[in-house]
């Protein structure tokens, strides 16, 4: 990243963009008017602004073409291709697993039914697999699994000897289950996640948990699969790969961003609050947590499945909704999947921080496609480019 810009520079003026891009003016527009920049009108400011990720990955790819120290500048910025996949492709409309639209999955699919297309498995969860489950109690749901997932693999007698996919599927029974013990052992994934969380097993919102676990479930090399991935390119068995991915996952900046827009919201309380800080922040060129997704910049489709199908309007569910529509009427950003989630679980009446174990028992399922594919794949190992003296 450019050393004289600072975190909270997320919007540049015409000057400053088209001054890293190293073109002028009329070229930042042509970016703009490609789809290859993000621009939006501050109120009351002069003249539109341009989004500095969106800025920063063309000028990357502008220094890949002078040579290896650009590219080793660069390869790990967001947005950058550093290894092949057959996983998933993120696409304007959604990510896509293995060719099919993750939205379009979540309008019939189960859950059970998507973890076997990611880990190529006609048969996943054929026969649910009989577990016991290690009891460890926690403040917030999420903070159970991390530690969790040492615990099952220390009561695991077979772990290395059976396939991983049979692995897996006993892993992710584990983790729900530990959240809800009492869960019938036939029930799906999603229901008894719904119980586990303080829900009701309803039909429609079952199918609104459902829903949430597909599209969330896996998005290529976002930080936690990619950890996931690197800690498989050692040798790691699935339990390692897993537990490191959820420690990513845990980020403020990653899934615990999930947490923050639940603090958000309770934080603004009520629909018509939500009006007066969606103004307030526009005003102020302040990002709110829950808007804005680099790889999606006409929104990301996640969210509008979960938003578009919460299967009912509590006060929780709607200062969500309005400060969605608040924000677009100030000209901000639409919102991500994080505040979806956070919509969902008001809507669903969870338990505080069920966003976050929403998040992290849907794409535990990502994890372990993730997994899969690196066996057999070369160490990851990227290179710095040093700096020092």
């Amino acid at each position: 990243m450019d050393s004289s810009l600072s975190s909270s520079d997320v919007w540049l003026d015409a000057t400053r963009a088209a001054e890293i891009l190293g073109v002028k003016r009329a070229t930042l527009y042509a970016y703009v008017s490609r789809g290859q920049v993000r621009s939006h009108v501050v109120p009351g400011a002069r003249g539109r602004r341009y989004h500095r990720d969106d800025v920063l990955r063309l000028r990357t790819r502008s220094d890949a073409r002078k040579g290896h120290g650009a590219v080793a500048a660069g390869a790990l910025r967001f947005g950058e291709p550093i290894l092949d996949s057959a996983i998933t492709d993120i696409r304007p409309g959604g990510p896509h697993y293995r060719g099919y639209s993750a939205v379009e999955l979540s309008g019939h699919a189960r859950f059970e039914e998507v973890c076997g297309i990611l880990w190529e498995s006609a048969d996943a969860f054929a026969n649910p697999p009989r577990v016991s489950v290690p009891r460890i109690t926690a403040a917030r749901p999420f903070q159970i699994l991390p530690r969790l997932v040492p615990a099952i693999a220390h009561r695991d007698p077979d772990r290395g000897l059976r396939a991983e996919r049979l692995t897996a599927e006993r892993l992710l029974t584990q983790l729900v289950r530990a959240l809800d013990p009492g869960a019938d052992a036939q029930s799906t994934i999603a229901s008894s996640l719904l119980v586990a969380l303080g829900g009701k097993p309803i039909r429609s919102h079952v199918r609104a948990m459902e829903r949430a676990l597909i599209v969330i479930a896996d998005h290529e090399l976002n930080p936690s699969s990619f950890t996931a991935r690197v800690t498989a390119s050692a040798g790691a068995d699935l339990y390692a790969c897993v537990s490191a991915a959820l420690a990513t996952l845990s980020g403020s900046k990653h899934g615990g961003m999930s947490d923050r827009v639940e603090a958000l919201l309770d934080e603004i309380g009520s629909p018509r609050r939500a009006i007066e800080v969606a103004r307030d922040r526009a005003q102020r060129g302040e990002a709110l947590p829950g808007f804005g997704h680099p790889l999606y910049p006409d929104g990301d489709p996640r969210a509008r499945v979960v938003l578009d199908n919460l299967p009912k309007k509590t006060k929780g569910a709607s200062v969500a909704l309005t400060l969605r529509d608040a924000v677009a009427l100030a000209g901000g950003e639409a919102p991500t999947v994080d505040l979806a989630l956070a919509a969902l679980a008001r809507s669903l009446s969870l338990v505080p921080g069920a966003a976050l174990a929403i998040f992290a028992v849907g794409r535990t399922a990502g994890y372990v496609a993730h997994v899969l594919e690196q066996r057999g794949q070369p160490l990851v190992r990227p290179r710095a480019r040093y700096i020092g003296d």
